[in-house]
């Protein structure tokens, strides 16, 4: 999450970004997130406290999208918008597929940089690195500030993970329902060799049964401050596969003194010489920017509200292995290792572990040694600008020295694109931040996901082990990590919903024939394979064209009601827009994955939440009895008729912000 002043010119920076609505004293404890909220939601009524669970409108910082803005586009024109709402708000980043060179994706390229021109938005072109990355280093991302992205792996620095670009680009705001705040306390210091990514892999393997999932975390406890901003980085990438929605650590004195760096960098970046006048100021980090920070620090009340308070020990903690293809599973590292499991494949790419700390840690892995026989080594910088840095230290030349194969400054393999794809029967260790069944390349695959240094290990002696340099003796013993739920339930109380009046033009009920999809934790890649994301072509389509096969509404205006975790994974809003194309006007399920939800109001789409449903016990991917569903939008009232008689059952109905998009999309 980003805080600071808002630009209202290019080189003109206030000493506070705009923020729509402000409570100088809260009357009701706030955490630091619910704080950021709060001064970025409009039109709230006159001493509306943020909350947890409230239905808010958000005025974002920024909002970035990368090789969907083509869709995006698209969208933009089919709702009739001709204009950006603010310019200064959309960034445009490609990087997912920088390594196709078709004559369809450079004219397609082509295509959002002539929008881009033409509207006066910020544009980084293929090659300039991974969004997120770039994010981070324009400082677009910057403290207790709130920017938004069409990308589940916003998490990284903190925003939202929003993919309803299009009503942003032409109105400037965009509804979230605040989710619950869970604090992550960590205690302790980590061992020598034990890195930020092996935290969040063994957070993901610990606290494995939803703990977190929906939710904003914040982390804190005596452990934070001796964790390196890139170790938080990828820790914070991660919480995206944790299940959570943002991940923020604290402004501390390790992070201020990370953006001094930044700022002299920045400072020194055209001129050497003292008596050359300097560069222009930067917009965004520059020293006003840090002044203010720095005075207008936020931090939780005390008294603060948490459904969860989760205590991870980094003392005893060992290096960590992922998989294989489940975050879920994650084994130390010293078990792992002893089973030798040969690798075919190994990469330090993506947003996740691919900065210039993480080359380095490579780097000095493989120094003066070769990949192993039968072992291809993939490496992308997660930026031009990391690249570079890892170049003038020496450190990428020392990858390459060792036989390794250097891929473009994007996501590439990580997303499935491009060069060097795990096959049929291959193994992979991986720096990435998602090994799902199938991402990396063929579903026959095995992905395992480790920091950079056992990747790079691994690469070299050609199965899964730890670095030479990693000495035993200074590390815990080798079992699982201390960990405990100090409070709370990843469940919150329900709130009493009162009656209330609908916004003109919204429907009163739905109802229709109910389609039961009873998997839990059914994928945006069933509703809309990924393969199809980024071409245009494909944009939309119905989930018939699913090769997955998980979902296939066979008639129009059916009520879909499905599990536990809909439309998990990747962020994508052809998603919802398939769904849409299909004719389905509601999703009624056990829980759904925000960056999906937010996304239905803009495609004519309500999604509700329920209890747990039963069914599919036949083995059947989609369950149709004939029964019929009226759900109603006053009271929550839920009716099912079949022919085992009527029942009902209540619902929490959307807010008002919803209500109002749906009903002018």
């Amino acid at each position: 999450m980003r805080l600071s002043p808002r630009i209202p010119g290019r080189g003109c920076l206030q000493a506070a970004r705009f923020f729509a609505t402000s409570v100088t004293t809260p009357r009701i404890p706030q955490t630091i997130i619910e704080k950021v909220v709060q001064k970025y939601s409009v039109s709230l009524p006159d001493g509306k406290v943020v909350k947890a669970g409230d239905y808010v409108m958000i005025r974002p910082e920024h909002v970035m999208t990368h090789d969907n803005t083509g869709p995006v586009i698209s969208k933009f024109k089919s709702i009739g918008a001709k204009k950006i709402f603010d310019p200064r708000q959309a960034v445009f980043t490609l990087d997912h597929d920088v390594q196709n060179k078709s004559d369809k994706n450079l004219a397609k390229y082509a295509n959002i940089e002539a929008f881009a021109r033409t509207h006066g938005i910020d544009f980084y072109p293929a090659g300039r690195g991974i969004g997120h990355q770039v994010l981070v280093e324009e400082g677009y991302a910057f403290p207790h500030t709130l920017t938004v992205a069409s990308d589940s792996h916003s998490n990284m620095y903190g925003g939202v993970a929003c993919v309803d670009a299009a009503a942003l680009w032409a109105t400037g705001k965009t509804w979230w329902q605040v989710p619950r705040m869970v604090k992550v306390e960590f205690r302790g210091k980590l061992a020598p060799g034990v890195t930020g990514k092996d935290v969040i892999v063994a957070l993901c393997g610990s606290f494995n049964n939803d703990e977190v999932l929906n939710a904003a975390i914040e982390f804190t406890g005596e452990g934070v401050s001796a964790l390196s901003i890139d170790d938080r980085l990828t820790i914070s990438n991660m919480t995206t596969e944790w299940g959570a929605l943002v991940g923020v650590f604290p402004v501390d004195d390790t992070l201020l003194s990370w953006y001094e760096s930044a700022l002299t960098k920045l400072e020194q970046r055209t001129f050497a010489s003292k008596s050359v006048p300097p560069p222009p100021e930067h917009p965004r980090i520059n020293r006003r920017s840090l002044d203010a920070l720095r005075a207008t620090n936020l931090a939780s009340d005390l008294g603060a509200q948490y459904s969860s308070h989760l205590i991870f020990d980094l003392s005893t903690l060992v290096p960590h292995v992922s998989g294989p293809n489940s975050v879920k599973v994650s084994t130390p590292l010293p078990k792992l290792e002893s089973q030798q499991i040969a690798i075919q494949k190994a990469y330090l790419v993506s947003c996740t572990n691919s900065r210039v700390s993480d080359i380095a840690a490579a780097a000095s892995v493989v120094e003066g040694k070769k990949v192993a026989e039968g072992v291809e080594f993939y490496v992308a910088a997660a930026s031009s600008v990391v690249q570079a840095e890892a170049e003038k230290l020496g450190h990428w030349n020392k990858l390459i020295a060792a036989g390794a194969k250097v891929l473009p400054a994007g996501c590439g393999p990580c997303i499935g694109l491009g060069t060097g794809l795990l096959e049929e029967g291959e193994t992979g260790i991986s720096a990435t931040n998602r090994n799902y069944k199938g991402r990396m390349g063929h579903p026959k695959a095995q992905a395992y996901l480790a920091s950079p240094a056992v990747v790079a290990a691994s690469a070299v002696k050609g199965f899964i082990c730890s670095p030479n340099s990693l000495d035993a003796t200074s590390l815990p013993p080798a079992g699982a990590p201390v960990f405990s739920i100090a409070s709370g339930s990843p469940d919150t109380a329900e709130v009493p919903q009162a009656e209330e009046p609908l916004f003109p033009g919204f429907p009163a009920a739905f109802s229709g024939r109910l389609l039961f999809a009873p998997q839990d934790n059914l994928s945006t890649d069933a509703l809309y394979p990924g393969k199809y994301t980024y071409q245009d072509g494909h944009y939309p389509r119905t989930p018939s064209t699913s090769s997955h096969g998980e979902l296939r509404p066979h008639q129009s205006g059916v009520v879909l009601v499905s599990g536990y975790n809909f439309g998990t994974g990747s962020s994508r809003e052809q998603a919802a827009t398939a769904l849409k194309a299909a004719g389905v006007p509601l999703v009624h399920c056990r829980l759904i994955r925000r960056h999906i939800q937010s996304v239905m109001p803009y495609n004519g789409l309500v999604g509700l939440e329920c209890a747990r449903g039963a069914g599919g016990r036949e083995g059947e991917l989609t369950v149709d009895k004939g029964h019929e569903i009226r759900v109603s939008m006053t009271d929550g009232n839920v009716t099912l008729r079949g022919s085992d008689g009527e029942k009902t059952y209540k619902v929490r109905t959307v807010g008002a912000s919803v209500q109002e998009l749906w009903s002018i999309r």
